[in-house]
């Protein structure tokens, strides 16, 4: 488990070490499946994955032939969430939130910016100024994606989640175009500041930080308060 301060009332933020994504992405959609039915409780895991290019629901353009990725060492995996392509890989930590967003009374956009907000405080409390970009999940140095975000919500329980660029090696974005975007490229801790803690290091320090900002989401939702 992970040291957790003041956050969401009942969400224990776990560690799941390095992970190849489908076995993750098959983990959450069982336990989601389990929270949905009041078999499980909610959970928030930080882990790692394998290198890996990821889509959602929508047709991907000039994504490279699977053959190509796995020939460079990379899996690919088509998935329900929302977004684009994206990378996840070695020195990224991921955070997947499978959250009843009717129990916090949260909503699908106040969770998003819950999450956005959480992931700025982190960066600032390593000295990196983000922002947003108006209609373009995800935080932002600059001109440059430093996090993605991408969710998916059944019967009002989310899945997916974050993901933060650490020390991970740039150069498997030049596989894609990430998230579709066009203007702007994509950063990392590393790259800003010239160094990082590690996806284990963070773990902490970032779940805390997306929890807080939360239950401040939580409370400022009209009606809230959760």
């Amino acid at each position: 488990m992970i040291e957790q301060s003041a956050g969401l009332v009942g969400v224990i933020p776990e560690w799941r070490g390095r992970l190849p994504f489908v076995r993750a992405w098959h983990l959450q959609q069982e336990h989601r499946r389990q929270v949905i039915e009041g078999e499980a409780a909610e959970a928030f895991w930080l882990l790692e994955h394998d290198p890996v290019v990821t889509t959602g629901r929508r047709v991907v353009p000039n994504l490279p032939p699977e053959a190509v990725l796995r020939a460079g060492g990379v899996d690919l995996a088509h998935t329900e969430r929302g977004g684009l392509a994206t990378f996840h890989g070695p020195g990224q930590l991921v955070g997947y939130l499978i959250l009843d967003l009717r129990r916090h009374r949260l909503k699908v956009r106040t969770l998003v910016a819950g999450v956005e907000e959480g992931l700025m405080a982190w960066l600032r409390h390593h000295r990196v100024a983000s922002s947003r970009r108006a209609g373009l999940p995800g935080v932002w140095v600059g001109q440059d994606k430093i996090c993605a975000v991408g969710m998916h919500f059944r019967r009002g329980v989310s899945m997916h989640g974050f993901a933060v660029n650490l020390t991970t090696d740039l150069r498997y974005f030049e596989l894609i175009t990430p998230c579709g975007i066009q203007q702007g490229g994509v950063t990392s801790l590393e790259r800003v500041r010239g160094d990082s803690p590690t996806p284990r290091g963070a773990a902490s320090g970032v779940a805390n930080a997306v929890l807080e900002a939360l239950a401040r989401q939580a409370v400022d939702t009209p009606g809230g308060g959760g």
